[in-house]
């Protein structure tokens, strides 16, 4: 693993001020990535979301959750979203943040004082909810991004603004392109 090219806890702090401008009411969908296997992304224009299968050809109900008694898919875990500002500051190019493993890349702020639980959000003819289910790095994540970028997003900062990103749900089905204007409502 080369991590001479992974971004410093320096810089990555001195980037915090420019996340804590995103916007608070509604952003913009700055790209979709759906995971048909493990280890593999797609990056769509336009995607189905479903009550059932979140994003649909993801295989997010296919690989289970730890979280769940009996292993399956866990309900308030069908989509990960996560803010483009964190994302383009860690992976410093925008080919690699499909990288991050995350379905939803939009520029608005996923705080929870700005974002919790139950917030939901329109984004094209869908309606999605954010949920209690927290959204954590992982090893993929470190080997990926390096070490720096996982405590930077697990530092009491980085929790209270989120910046690993959040947990979703579909709430209402319908297709969203890359830019639409995802809103709270």
């Amino acid at each position: 693993m080369v991590v001479a090219n992974n971004v410093t806890l320096e810089e990555l702090e001195a980037g915090l001020d420019e996340i804590k401008r995103s916007p608070r009411d509604e952003g913009v969908l700055h790209m979709i990535v759906r995971r048909p296997a493990t280890e593999e992304r797609e990056v769509l224009e336009e995607a189905q979301l479903d009550l059932t299968d979140g994003l649909v050809g993801d295989n997010w109900g296919a690989r289970g959750s730890s979280r769940t008694s009996d292993g399956s898919s866990h309900p308030d875990m069908q989509l990960t979203i996560m803010n483009t500002r964190v994302i383009d500051l860690i992976a410093r190019d925008k080919e690699r943040w499909h990288l991050a493993g995350d379905q939803l890349f939009i520029d608005i702020d996923l705080s929870l004082d700005n974002m919790p639980p139950g917030t939901r959000i329109s984004l094209g003819s869908a309606v999605i909810e954010a949920t209690d289910q927290p959204h954590t790095g992982c090893k993929k994540f470190v080997a990926r991004f390096g070490v720096d970028a996982l405590k930077f997003l697990n530092s009491t900062a980085g929790k209270e603004l989120q910046l690993r990103g959040i947990n979703a749900r579909v709430v209402q089905p319908g297709v969203v392109r890359v830019g639409d204007v995802a809103r709270k409502v």
